[in-house]
């Protein structure tokens, strides 16, 4: 009778587990088409306007872009850390999900120190204030600047959500029930590493790209 029950027991975790995969997935396949739409956005911008796209994409700080690069990166790494040692269920895994976070903050204020930077300069291209740009076609470098502060404001948004997700998790890890912590991690670790890969795209796109 017990055999029976453990086996119950272990099929209803597994079954949450599948079905808290199944839903993050699903929802990374839908916030995947949003980061799309700006690639072709941008594309279609370097198409028709490749000269003045690469002189706006000058003014890009490659050693701040590289840095967060270096630093979200590294965030993977201990998310997925924290991820295979809650499914080893050891309590290592909230120290991993606790520098996660931590990392993750660091890419925030390095992210708005550069957008300090750039407003400082007058490269802020919206309503109410004067696009201060001297290179060659300021309207298509004043597009490249709006879709560079949607995109980069459109992935800060989500790291926040991502850093109140993993922080939360480590501030609540002794409450949540330790059947319930393999689910977990692995649901923050998928959305984490979205996080990571459109800002590699990012990158290369705002930051490399546009200087070759």
């Amino acid at each position: 009778m017990s055999g029976s029950v453990d086996s119950k027991a272990f099929d209803t975790h597994q079954r949450e587990y599948e079905a808290q995969m199944l839903g993050i997935w699903v929802f990374l396949a839908s916030e995947t088409l949003i980061f799309a739409a700006s690639t072709l956005v941008y594309l279609i911008l370097r198409w028709q306007h490749p000269d003045a796209i690469a002189a706006a994409a000058a003014h890009m700080s490659l050693p701040l872009g590289t840095t967060n690069t270096v630093v979200l990166l590294t965030s993977s790494l201990t998310m997925a850390l924290a991820d295979i040692r809650a499914g080893e269920g050891r309590e290592s895994a909230r120290a991993w999900l606790t520098v996660t976070a931590l990392l993750g903050v660091i890419f925030l204020g390095l992210k708005i120190y550069e957008w300090h930077l750039h407003a400082a300069e007058g490269l802020v291209p919206f309503h109410g204030r004067d696009f201060e740009y001297e290179g060659p076609d300021p309207g298509a470098a004043a597009l490249l600047f709006r879709l560079y502060y949607i995109s980069t404001g459109l992935h800060a948004f989500h790291l926040v959500i991502g850093i109140g997700l993993v922080g939360g998790a480590a501030l609540l890890w002794p409450r949540i029930a330790a059947t319930k912590r393999r689910g977990r991690a692995a649901v923050f670790a998928l959305y984490w590493h979205l996080i990571d890969v459109v800002w590699v795209f990012l990158f290369a796109f705002f930051y490399l790209a546009g200087r070759a």
